[in-house]
């Protein structure tokens, strides 16, 4: 029999956030297995080669991730690693998501120019954020205020906020905590103010669909609640018809054999937002989800995503 190869090339953006992501990835698994190399291959995407239009559009599917698969696709690289907010719920014919590590903190955080809150912003400061959910649920918050697209990376976002072209901008909490940011003015937004994208906060890990040398590799990383939570989520976004930025929300947790999610649908001028929470066992997760989606389309999600299309 032919001897394994010890080598494993992971595919990644060229941001810092990827990077960190990635390398993260990497330290997992060298300690799992300690004889492996790993290389980074770093690819640019659609949204690093063009980084001002607006990503809101429905256009805008994959974006982060189409060049990243199609060098998985092409033996090109092993793994791939991809934010999985970005990732869409249909993954091509021949890949498939292997397996979803721990999840980061779930929030969305508002970074002020000043020391303010939510509540202490003027009416009509400007808030940037490239995410019709992010904007619907602020919206509902505070209506008068002022939403405004923005695009960049992290680091990118807060210069234009110091800049003076936004009074706040909207940033994921997972990720200034992997970049280690700790910004002087900031509001951390309960849960109950604002739900998280499905997938936000986890990583995906996107392997070939027969590839059982990195089937194994990727199992030892995977966390198995984030895993099903995540599916939940995904499952979900799916059953609505909806992308990577649309206005849905969804935050699912595992409890045992126990699972629970709150998810919402919203216009994204805020002046109607659907809330509602699923509770059921793991082992009945496709059909409570298909069921939860249809009856959430029923009270009004469906009319909101109709106006959208």
């Amino acid at each position: 029999m032919p001897q394994e190869s010890n080598m494993v090339t992971i595919g990644s953006r060229g941001s810092a956030l990827a990077l960190v992501q990635t390398y993260h990835i990497k330290k997992q698994i060298n300690r799992s297995f300690p004889e492996m190399e790993v290389a980074i291959k770093i690819i640019k995407t659609s949204a690093d080669k063009d980084t001002t239009a607006s990503i809101r559009s429905g256009t805008a599917v994959g974006v982060f991730v189409k060049e990243i698969e199609q060098a998985l696709l092409e033996g090109e690289i092993d793994l791939a690693v991809h934010s999985m907010k970005d990732l869409p719920t249909r993954i091509p014919a021949g890949l498939r998501l292997a397996a979803v590590p721990e999840r980061e903190d779930v929030h969305d955080v508002l970074l002020f120019a000043g020391p303010l809150s939510l509540e202490r912003l003027p009416a009509g400061a400007r808030i940037g954020t490239g995410s019709l959910r992010r904007q619907a649920q602020i919206l509902a918050l505070r209506p008068d205020l002022k939403i405004l697209d923005i695009r960049g990376n992290i680091h990118t976002r807060i210069r234009k906020l110091e800049q003076g072209m936004y009074d706040a901008v909207i940033l994921a909490g997972a990720g200034l905590n992997r970049l280690e940011i700790k910004y002087r003015f900031s509001e951390k937004l309960s849960l109950n103010r604002m739900l998280p994208a499905p997938g936000q906060g986890a990583l995906a890990l996107e392997i070939r669909d027969q590839d059982r040398r990195l089937e194994k590799i990727t199992e030892a990383l995977n966390h198995w609640p984030t895993f099903w939570a995540i599916t939940a989520e995904r499952s979900f976004l799916h059953c609505m018809g909806g992308g990577c930025n649309v206005p849905i929300a969804a935050y699912a947790r595992v409890r045992g054999d126990f699972l629970q999610m709150d998810a919402l649908v919203a216009l994204p001028d805020g002046s109607r937002v659907l809330r509602q929470t699923l509770r059921c066992q793991t082992h009945q997760l496709d059909e409570a989800i298909k069921k939860f989606a249809d009856e959430m389309l029923a009270l009004g999600a469906g009319e909101i995503l109709d106006r959208l299309r």
